[in-house]
């Protein structure tokens, strides 16, 4: 998660629900019975949760999604050690519980979730910030040239697409975890397109390299996008249908998962130690 922050327009008691994992009253939240079109987003962050095409009607008294936005949510134990809570994969504030095999569809999953946890954006209007997942090698190169590019808002290191939960730096250098050494980059859609986003990984790696990235060679070092929605996955594949008439494209194109964060010395790698990256660079082929 990223270190706690509290959104300082919250009143007290979205404060309570979201950060000491409150929970409002029954059939009393104004997205309970609300099927417009559009998504869902953090009320703390603003960071994209859910899809209104997942939302259904459970009874149960709180807004019920089957599913969420790739990468979005977080599942953990809650306190009580029996149900499954659901925070922010972000921010980390609370949402609700995630409930399994009662059935109300076929995904026979149930997310209630708390409607002060969440803000509505319509149909057509662009959330306040949103995310995309890229790996291109190290980590460390990949975020240090992202966080450069005017629109990014902030990043994150970790890894994603793998089979092994809560993977160590150590667990994924063994290349038998599946995971990649993928950035998070969120952005703020006003000031940066997804195409922009995705021209410029291009443009920081090496893309045609199929076993890593320069000298190092292995799984977790793959080329790929991973992305949480169909614009991102419809961008991607238009640029690299583009390159693809020049050069031979070993980037992955991928739905996003669980991202496991990193340890907190890989986080910001080069503002620490003063060093620059030792395999990525920006060139520019567009």
């Amino acid at each position: 998660m990223k270190k706690k922050f509290i959104n300082p327009n919250l009143n007290d008691f979205e404060k309570f629900v979201l950060f000491e994992k409150g929970t409002e009253p029954p059939f009393s939240g104004e997205y309970e019975n609300h099927f417009e079109k559009g998504i869902y987003v953090c009320k703390n962050c603003g960071i994209p949760l859910y899809n209104a095409s997942d939302k259904f009607h459970s009874g149960c008294g709180w807004p019920a999604f089957d599913d969420e936005i790739p990468g979005a949510v977080f599942k953990q134990v809650d306190k009580d050690g029996i149900r499954t809570e659901i925070v922010c994969a972000y921010c980390g504030a609370h949402l609700g519980h995630v409930f399994y095999g009662e059935g109300f569809t076929k995904k026979n999953v149930r997310h209630c979730v708390n409607s002060v946890s969440l803000r509505f954006i319509p149909d057509g209007q662009k959330p306040p910030i949103d995310r995309m997942f890229f790996a291109g090698g190290c980590f460390w190169g990949v975020e240090h040239l992202f966080k450069q590019l005017p629109g990014v808002v902030d990043t994150r290191v970790g890894y994603m697409g793998g089979h092994w939960p809560n993977p160590t730096y150590e667990n994924v250098c063994t290349g038998l975890t599946g995971h990649l050494e993928t950035v998070e980059v969120i952005f703020d859609p006003q000031m940066i397109s997804e195409e922009e986003l995705v021209k410029y990984f291009f443009e920081i790696h090496d893309f045609t390299q199929e076993n890593g990235q320069g000298p190092d060679i292995g799984e977790q070092y793959k080329s790929a996008i991973f992305y949480t929605n169909d614009k991102q996955k419809e961008v991607a594949e238009s640029v690299i249908e583009m390159l693809k008439k020049k050069y031979k494209v070993a980037t992955q194109l991928r739905k996003a998962s669980t991202f496991w964060v990193a340890e907190d010395y890989h986080q910001d790698y080069y503002e620490k130690t003063g060093k620059a990256p030792y395999c990525h660079f920006r060139r520019k082929i567009f």
